[in-house]
């Protein structure tokens, strides 16, 4: 990619992927099948996925 100073030349766009379009997106109201509570699991443990009243997450062990 070359990059030119003159201004009535066009800079090609980037043609990376934008990291958000290579991760997969979950609603966390389908993964708490609407309440406000999942159990995760990673490597045998799980964790514990909650929405609280103000609309955050926390994620616990």
């Amino acid at each position: 990619m070359t990059i030119s100073h003159r201004f009535d030349q066009a800079i090609p766009a980037p043609t990376a992927t934008p990291i958000l379009a290579q991760t997969p997106v979950h609603a966390a109201e389908a993964l708490t099948n609407g309440g406000t509570t999942a159990a995760i699991t990673l490597n045998g443990q799980i964790y514990t996925l909650r929405i609280t009243r103000a609309g955050k997450l926390i994620l616990t062990k």
